[in-house]
């Protein structure tokens, strides 16, 4: 357990970096202008990054484990920490970079390193999303700000109970910031470290405490260290130094950064838009910094405001620019350095292969490939990436072929151990069923949930089982293949 803190460590100081730098996104200009005290701000950015973290935080993290599955834990000890020294060294410098950016670049590092493929499906969508939220919290606050304007001459309120609306509205506004921050930042933290959980799920009364849920509240804590500890030098930057704004601009700001951050971390209207026949918000996590930026360049361009500093945000554009740039080869280069140095493993390698077997199970999902245009095994995913456009197989059909030809050797043994392990977790039957396979090995992950299925229905996957439910019986299945894979 020691060991596993340890290596976990670098995800918790990426998260104080986080903490210190990306609640000046939230809190900056309110406290920039004087309406919200640090110390007010610091507190309750804590308490609400933590709720969002553990109650809402699944949603962007699926995008980040698309982009690159880090399958050893040492790996992605140095993908955060090579993540997490970018943003420090970037807060150092007083800019409000972005920590969505940093541990992207990371990951690519990583996959390059690996020899994995990025997912330029997932690495589109992300960096799209960040174009498009910047534009959008621009839009937001353009618009609110004129409704503002508008309206507050109209209703003819006193300056002294103006401020004191202003100064509420910068506290609850904030406070949801800082809920929406947790929930679609808490990725970039901890999301490297879902495919290799070391916890196990356990069950308080009515409530299910997942492995990630553990993840993701360790995670909201060391965010909670950063804000209280370093975040005021970033505070300034963002509230003062790109445009001087009111008290009522700032909640603005607030305001349109919130929402964005809502909608790109927002599971139930993503599932809403996609129930409705919509087009849905993907689920990813975006930069804080460019929300704030472009919420406060809105403003500007609302006021016609020629004072908006240009070259000091030409100056944090760059970072925008530089900072993925130098996380990916700062992770190149430290994994070298740990595996070469100290004779730690940062990945596991991964291979494929077109066996007969595997030919069947891709006819059953109606994928039909000729065996003979295939060698039949592959060393890494850029090989059989290769092998598969060399045949011409559709784009559509690769991430299936994917997942049924990758090669998990998975050895079923000392299940009396891993029965003491898990504890009340697995069910008596299901520990039962796994019993029954002692001494068996399975070459794919497919293989393993197909007995797994013979020996009992409580591992079946089917149409009307509970979200969930599916959701329980994925993990845990996951975490078999985990715990007996065997390294080749």
């Amino acid at each position: 357990m020691i060991i596993t803190l340890i290596f976990l460590s670098s995800g918790l100081f990426f998260g104080w970096s986080l903490g210190a730098n990306d609640a000046s996104h939230i809190w900056g200009t309110a406290v920039a202008t004087k309406m919200v005290r640090f110390k007010l701000a610091a507190l309750l950015a804590s308490i609400f990054v933590i709720f969002g973290a553990v109650i809402s935080g699944s949603g962007a993290s699926h995008t980040l484990t698309q982009l690159g599955s880090i399958n050893q834990i040492a790996g992605a000890f140095m993908v955060a920490l090579s993540a997490g020294f970018s943003v420090f060294w970037m807060t150092r410098m007083k800019l409000p970079v972005s920590t969505s950016q940093a541990i992207v670049g990371s990951i690519v590092g990583w996959n390059i390193f690996a020899g994995m493929l990025t997912d330029y499906g997932a690495l589109t969508r992300i960096v799209s999303s960040w174009i498009a939220s910047l534009f959008l919290a621009a839009l937001f606050s353009f618009v609110i700000y004129k409704i503002v304007k508008s309206v507050v001459p109209v209703i003819r309120i006193s300056i002294f109970r103006l401020d004191m609306y202003t100064r509420i509205g910068l506290i609850v506004i904030g406070s949801f910031g800082s809920y929406a921050l947790g929930a679609n930042n808490i990725a970039n933290v901890m999301g490297i470290f879902i495919p290799i959980s070391p916890f196990k799920s356990f069950n308080l009364g009515f409530i299910h405490i997942s492995g990630i849920d553990q993840l993701f509240l360790l995670g909201g804590l060391a965010i909670a260290v950063g804000v209280y500890t370093y975040s005021h030098r970033v505070m300034a930057t963002v509230g003062k130094n790109v445009i001087k704004m009111s008290p009522q601009a700032a909640l603005v700001v607030i305001l349109s950064e919130s929402l964005v951050l809502f909608l790109f971390s927002s599971s139930s209207l993503h599932n809403w838009l996609v129930g409705h026949g919509l087009p849905a918000i993907p689920l990813v996590p975006v930069s804080s910094s460019q929300l704030v930026i472009g919420a406060v360049v809105g403003i500007g361009i609302a006021n016609r405001d020629r004072n908006i500093k240009l070259k000091v945000l030409g100056k944090i554009a760059m970072g925008w620019v530089v900072t993925p740039v130098m996380a990916a080869a700062i992770t190149f280069i430290s994994l070298f350095f740990i595996q070469n140095v100290f004779d730690k493993p940062v990945y596991i390698k991964v291979g494929y292969e077109i066996t007969p077997a595997v030919v069947d199970r891709l006819q059953q999902s109606g994928i039909n490939i000729q065996r003979e245009d295939f060698e039949i095994f592959y060393q890494n995913a850029r090989t059989f990436d290769r092998a598969l456009k060399i045949a011409n197989v559709p784009d559509a059909a690769q991430p299936e072929i994917f997942q049924i030809a990758e090669v998990n050797v998975i050895t079923i043994q000392n299940v009396p151990r891993f029965a003491k392990r898990v504890g009340a977790w697995f069910t008596p039957r299901e520990i039962q069923s796994i019993r029954r396979l002692e001494g068996q090995t399975f070459r794919h992950k497919w293989e393993l949930t197909d007995a797994l299925e013979k020996q009992s229905g409580s591992w079946k996957i089917y149409r009307g089982l509970s979200a969930d439910r599916q959701a329980q019986i994925a993990e845990k299945l996951e975490y078999l293949a985990t715990q007996f894979r065997v390294n080749f």
